[in-house]
């Protein structure tokens, strides 16, 4: 697939299980690698986690408070910031530990995928900060009740050989 099939993929995306088949797609093709069985969660974590893969678990929780906190100009905004968490996390859920290096490996998925100027490769590079809008990252600690995602992971790999 070309950059350009990725990025109109990436735009047509509705919903999270739409952005993380591209995200196995994408890490299928680069890294030769993947796994199935990830659920996702919704959660309002503090301001500063975008996201989180708890070790040995098969669940990503993606910060709720964080994404309604940020200012985005367009859907292809928000499907490229949600698509670097996702991909970050599931680098993690693969066994990729070092955080340094999962952040380099994102940038370097997204740039090859759909090249430099992307706001994906963009946001791969810089949390978008200056996209925040202050009266709503204020720090509220919530509730901590997990929404789970339905229909997210789609495959549907079997783990017998």
């Amino acid at each position: 697939m070309s950059r350009e099939d990725f990025a109109e993929q990436l735009e047509r995306c509705r919903d999270y299980g739409d952005l993380f088949e591209i995200v196995k797609k994408v890490v299928k093709k680069k890294l030769g690698r993947e796994r199935a069985g990830l659920m996702l969660y919704l959660g309002n974590l503090p301001i500063h986690i975008g996201a989180f893969h708890g070790v040995g678990s098969n669940g990503i929780v993606i910060n709720k408070r964080l994404l309604n906190a940020i200012s985005f100009n367009s859907t292809v905004e928000i499907n490229s910031y949600i698509f670097t968490l996702l991909l970050h996390e599931y680098l993690h859920s693969l066994g990729y530990m070092d955080e340094r290096k999962v952040r380099r490996l994102v940038y370097e998925i997204c740039r090859e995928t759909f090249g430099e100027k992307h706001p994906a490769t963009q946001f791969a590079f810089s949390i978008p900060r200056s996209k925040l809008i202050p009266s709503k990252s204020h720090i509220d600690e919530g509730n901590g009740k997990l929404e789970i995602v339905k229909d997210f992971d789609r495959s549907h790999l079997s783990y017998i050989g």
